[in-house]
């Protein structure tokens, strides 16, 4: 797996040609295709970029085939990040740097204005090099051309750095520092130790490698998709790769981990005179380090927007079906929703948000009013089309004796959901979205709180919020291979003092779900036999034994243009 500016793998029939429409298959004939997530027409599904006022998003894409190979760089515009108009692909392999293929990388837009990709290229050794390409006509917002630099590669592997030539890929976006040389990391491996390599230039062509890795952690394997970037302590306001290192000024260093196929993130200190990134105590990436999203999202990648001023994420998500299922629809794989990146006011952690442009595809708003959940209870939410929609809720708690106890050893916030899916009865909770569900409740994707009492002194004896995704209802269909995986997160919020928010996307095959206002994210690829388009339905659930109190808002989604 590769990562760059955008990810998404996608598939379709080659004999109909890269500008196939998507609108041609059925809504029959494609239950399970997105309607306002980026996804091309077929096959399998690279950066992010802003340029004369134009998003533009590079993918791997195989114009072949609905599996991983055969990449090249495909290229799709958009002026709000959420309809999106295809070009031909910019990169191919064809020359001894990349034969054998054109894998991830990012862009940058230099001080003179003119953007540059760097991406690893395998030659004919199978080494990973990186290389480096150019927009040919400055003057075309679309940038639908670029040519190779004839420096290729700018970065490759020596015997005397001492890197690992099969496992050194994806540059991160680069950045400038107050000496005026630009800095990259490169993900790598050593044994079992993760690297990000860090090099230095001050042409963007001829590359140092540090004596150094910018950071680097024993034990959890291959480094994929680097990135790394400032986030203001004090201000939602996003911040440009360069911005100098300052008191209010912290720094992201995400990667994702090939061994496990998750993005962890961390957030610290970095010394740019030393060329090192220190993550803050308690800030690690492994299994009780903090991600993105704890559901279905890997190989992510951030860009600045220098329009809005705001940082936005991008991640890929794969399918749940199996490669049979794949070829039979013809594609797979798609992108999320883009997502805007701040940093909570506790500074210990991010906050990911939907870019507002999503809005725009609202129609009819069907309002929630103040219900009384009791016990046991299921509420339907009728006059949205529950299978193109976004919902967002909130919970009302006033008595919290019946909160469980955790017990020590649920230390797992995702077996925790496994051993208490959405029909399991608790105290408070389970609470939340039953969605793309069927009528009778034979199918359903359960998203959805549990609150334990935290008798220790981990979490001071407060109230602890389990928030799950609990996939195991979600398709009658029994194939083996299907992944109908249960997701789970503690969600870092005192319920006592701070509102307890749901907020799910919802498209067909695919539900985005935001918990607390941003502070945990879980995705989920479903596919219902029963619950499609009309027959699909969204009902709020309380199976605990405490009432609670449940208001919100619900909105249709239009489709999306995305050819």
């Amino acid at each position: 797996m590769t990562c760059s500016f955008f990810w998404l793998y996608c598939f379709v029939p080659l004999l109909f040609g890269y500008g196939f429409a998507a609108s041609f298959l059925s809504t029959h004939d494609q239950p399970y295709r997105t309607r306002f997530h980026f996804q091309p027409p077929r096959n399998w599904m690279n950066a992010p970029l802003i340029y004369k006022g134009v998003y533009h998003l590079f993918y791997q894409y195989n114009p072949k085939g609905v599996t991983w190979g055969n990449i090249v760089w495909a290229h799709s515009t958009s002026t709000d990040l959420v309809n999106w108009k295809p070009h031909s692909p910019i990169i191919h392999p064809s020359r001894p740097f990349d034969i054998n293929g054109c894998w991830s990388g990012s862009a940058t837009i230099l001080a003179t204005g003119r953007p540059a990709i760097l991406y690893t290229g395998l030659d004919p050794r199978n080494r990973q090099v990186q290389n480096l390409a150019f927009p040919v006509n400055l003057s075309d917002p679309y940038l639908t051309e670029w040519a190779k630099s004839p420096h290729n590669p700018v970065i490759f592997p020596t015997l005397a750095s001492h890197i690992n030539e099969t496992a050194f890929r994806d540059p991160s976006t680069a950045w400038m520092g107050p000496d005026k040389q630009w800095r990259v990391v490169v993900g790598s491996l050593r044994n079992q130790r993760g690297l990000a390599l860090h090099f230095t230039s001050r042409d963007f062509m001829n590359w140092t490698q540090s004596k150094n890795p910018l950071h680097s952690v024993e034990g959890n394997g291959m480094w994929e998709c680097p990135d790394f970037f400032p986030v203001s302590k004090n201000s939602t306001i996003g911040l440009d790769t360069s911005t100098p290192s300052g008191q209010n000024v912290k720094h992201v260093l995400k990667v994702s981990l090939d061994d496990t196929k998750k993005d962890y993130y961390t957030i610290g200190r970095y010394n740019i005179a030393e060329g090192k990134y220190v993550p803050d105590k308690g800030s690690v990436q492994n299994d009780s380090g903090l991600r993105y999203d704890y559901g279905k999202f890997y190989a992510s990648k951030s860009f600045f927007d220098s329009e809005k001023k705001r940082r936005v994420l991008w991640g890929w998500v794969n399918e749940s079906s199996t490669e049979t299922d794949n070829k039979r629809k013809g594609w797979s794989g798609l992108q999320a929703i883009p997502r805007t990146l701040w940093i909570d006011k506790s500074r210990k952690q991010l906050i990911q948000w939907p870019i507002r442009e999503i809005e725009k595809l609202r129609t009819k708003k069907v309002k929630l009013p103040s219900t009384v959940l009791k016990g046991g209870s299921v509420h339907e939410i009728i006059g949205v089309t529950a299978a193109q929609a976004d919902v967002q809720v909130t919970f009302g708690i006033s008595d919290f004796q019946k909160a469980q106890v955790l017990d020590p050893s649920w230390t797992d916030p995702q077996i925790l959901c496994r051993k208490k899916g959405a029909s399991v009865e608790g105290g408070l909770g389970p609470f939340g979205l039953l969605v793309l569900a069927s009528k009778g409740l034979q199918e359903y994707t359960a998203v959805f709180f549990r609150i334990f009492k935290a008798h220790n002194h981990k979490y001071n004896n407060k109230y602890l919020v389990l928030m799950c995704s609990d996939q195991s209802r979600s398709s009658l269909n029994n194939e083996k291979g299907l992944d109908k995986i249960t997701y789970g997160v503690f969600l870092k919020l005192d319920p006592l003092h701070e509102t307890l928010a749901l907020r799910s996307l919802i498209d067909h095959s695919i539900i985005e779900s935001f918990g607390g206002g941003g502070k945990a994210c879980i995705t989920a690829r479903v596919y219902p036999l029963l619950a499609v388009d009309a027959d699909a339905c969204i009902y709020a659930f309380n199976y605990g034994n405490e009432s609670v109190q449940i208001k919100g808002n619900a909105w249709n989604l239009r489709t999306a243009m995305i050819k």
